[in-house]
C-alpha cells in the first residue's frame, strides 16, 4: 500500500527507467480494458451467433469516437495538473482536479443526451445491414447511457496519471473488468440476451470503476485529495483544460470519424467481412494501447518539467519515449505475426472470418511503425500545452486521405485488402508531418531560451 501512494518524482534521476514505470500500468489499463472489451464480442460470437456480433462490430467505430472524445479531453487536465505539479503550485492542483471532475460529470451528461438523438442517424449513415440494425441500436443506446460513468473513470484515471500513478486506474479497471466478464456471461448465458446483454454489462462496470477511483481520489494524502465541498468550476482553470483538451480530442476523434467512414465501406462488404474486421480491430487495439502509453507518458513527463523550466530534461523524455515506444512496437508486431490466426479462432470459428481478420492484421502491422511516432511526438508538444499543431495536422493528413481514399480509390477497387491499405499510408503522412513541426519547434525552443546579445 506504501508503494501506491508514492507518486513517482519525474523532475530528478534517471529517465528511461521512470517512462517504463509510468507507461507499463497504463498499458496494461488499456489491454485489460480491450481484454474485457473484446469478450464482449467473443462472448456473442460463439454464444449469440454472427448477426450479434456483427451488431457490436458495427459500434466499434462509434465506441472508438466517444471514448477518443473523453481520453482527448482528459488530457486536457492531465498537462494542466501536471505543469502545476512542476511548479510546486499545490493550490491550483487542487483547483484544476476539482474543476475536472465537475466537467467530467457535466460533460458526460451533456454527451450522452446528444448522443442518444444522434445513434439512429449514425447507424443509418455507417449503412449497417437490416439483419443487424436493431440488435447494433439498442447496444448502441445503452452504451451511450452509461458515457457519464466513462467520462467520470478517464478523468479521474487522468488525475492519478499527472501525478505519475498509473497503477491506480489500472487497479480499478481489473476489478470492474472482472465483474464485466461475469455480467457478460451472465446475461448472454443465462438471461439469453444478445448484444444489449453485453452493453448493460459494459456500462455497469464502468461505473463500478468510476466508483472505486473516486474512493481512492477521497483517501488521497496529496494535492490531488478530493473534497466534496470544493467541486466547482474555476473558469480560468476550465479554459486551460479545454484549450488543450479539446484540440486533443479532436485529433483522437479525427481517427475514430474516418474510422467511421472506413467501418461504412466494410458495411457494404457483407456480414462476414463485419464480424472479421471487428475480431481483427480488437487484437489490433492492444498494440494501440502499448504505442500509445509513451505517447501519454512523454505528455506528462514533459508536463511537469515544463513546469519545472527543465528544458533539457523535455528533451531528453522526448529521446528515451521515442526508442522505448520504438522497442515495444516491434515486439507487439513480431506477437501478432506468430500468435494472430490462434486469437482470430477465440472470436469466431468461421474460417473465411479467420482468413479475412489475419488480412487486416498483417496489413495493419505496417501502420505500427508510423503510429508509434504519432503517439510520441504528439505527446511531446501536448506536453508544452501545443495540443491545436498535432491536431491540425492529423486532421489535414488521416481524415483527408482516408476520405478520399473510402470515396475514390475504394469505390473503383472495392476489396478488404484495398480497403485496409489506408491506414499505413495515412499514418505514414501523419508522421511526416508531425516530424518536421516537431523538429521546427525544438528549433525554434532552443533559439528563444538562448540568451540575447546586447551591443
Amino acid at each position: 500500500m506504501g508503494r501506491m501512494n508514492k507518486k513517482l518524482d519525474m523532475l530528478n534521476g534517471s529517465l528511461c527507467d521512470k517512462i517504463l514505470i509510468y507507461a507499463v500500468p497504463l498499458a496494461l489499463t488499456g489491454i485489460l480494458q480491450q481484454l474485457f472489451n473484446a469478450s464482449d464480442v467473443a462472448v456473442v460470437g460463439r454464444f449469440a451467433g454472427e448477426a450479434a456480433m456483427a451488431a457490436v462490430g458495427c459500434n466499434t467505430p462509434i465506441v472508438s469516437f466517444l471514448v477518443n472524445l473523453f481520453l482527448g479531453l482528459s488530457l486536457g487536465s492531465n498537462v494542466i495538473i501536471s505543469q502545476f505539479i512542476g511548479q510546486g503550485d499545490l493550490s491550483r492542483v487542487s483547483k484544476a482536479v476539482h474543476t475536472s471532475l465537475v466537467l467530467s460529470v457535466f460533460g458526460g451528461v451533456v454527451i450522452a443526451l446528444i448522443a442518444e438523438l444522434l445513434a439512429a442517424p449514425v447507424l443509418h449513415l455507417l449503412g449497417v445491414p437490416e439483419d443487424v440494425y436493431p440488435m447494433a441500436l439498442l447496444y448502441l443506446r445503452i452504451y451511450i447511457a452509461g458515457l457519464p460513468v466513462i467520462f467520470l473513470y478517464n478523468f479521474e484515471a487522468a488525475i492519478f496519471r499527472s501525478q505519475g500513478k498509473t497503477e491506480k486506474p489500472l487497479i480499478a479497471l481489473a476489478l470492474s473488468g472482472f465483474l464485466n466478464v461475469g455480467l457478460n456471461v451472465f446475461f448472454v448465458l443465462v438471461l439469453h440476451r444478445k448484444a444489449d446483454g453485453v452493453a448493460l454489462a459494459t456500462v455497469i462496470a464502468n461505473a463500478v470503476s468510476a466508483v472505486i477511483l473516486l474512493f481512492m481520489l477521497r483517501s488521497e494524502q496529496s494535492a490531488i485529495h478530493v473534497d466534496y465541498s470544493k467541486l466547482q468550476i474555476d473558469a480560468s482553470l476550465l479554459r486551460k483544460i479545454l484549450q488543450i483538451g479539446i484540440p486533443s480530442s479532436l485529433q483522437s476523434c479525427v481517427f475514430s470519424v474516418s474510422n467511421m467512414c472506413v467501418q461504412s465501406a466494410i458495411n457494404s462488404l457483407g456480414t462476414l467481412v463485419i464480424a472479421a474486421s471487428s475480431a481483427a480491430f480488437n487484437i489490433d487495439c492492444f498494440s494501440f494501447f502499448i504505442i500509445n502509453s509513451f505517447g501519454q507518458a512523454c505528455t506528462t513527463f514533459v508536463g511537469q518539467n515544463y513546469g519545472a523550466g527543465n528544458e533539457d530534461r523535455c528533451r531528453k523524455t522526448l529521446k528515451y519515449s521515442f526508442l522505448l515506444d520504438a522497442l515495444f512496437t516491434f515486439l507487439i508486431c513480431v506477437l501478432i505475426l506468430g500468435f494472430g490466426r490462434p486469437l482470430l479462432h477465440l472470436f469466431n470459428d468461421n474460417p473465411e472470418v479467420i482468413e479475412l481478420g489475419v488480412i487486416r492484421l498483417k496489413i495493419l502491422i505496417i501502420g505500427h511503425f508510423f503510429a508509434f511516432q504519432v503517439e510520441v511526438l504528439s505527446g511531446y508538444l501536448r506536453g508544452y500545452g501545443k495540443s491545436a499543431l498535432p491536431a491540425a495536422i492529423t486532421v489535414a493528413s488521416v481524415c483527408g486521405i482516408r476520405l478520399i481514399w473510402v470515396f475514390a480509390v475504394f469505390r473503383f477497387f472495392p476489396t478488404f485488402p484495398m480497403l485496409m491499405v489506408v491506414y499505413p499510408i495515412s499514418l505514414f503522412v501523419n508522421a511526416s508531418g508531425l516530424v518536421i513541426a516537431t523538429f521546427v519547434f525544438v528549433k525554434n525552443r532552443k533559439k528563444s531560451l538562448q540568451p540575447q546579445k546586447t551591443t
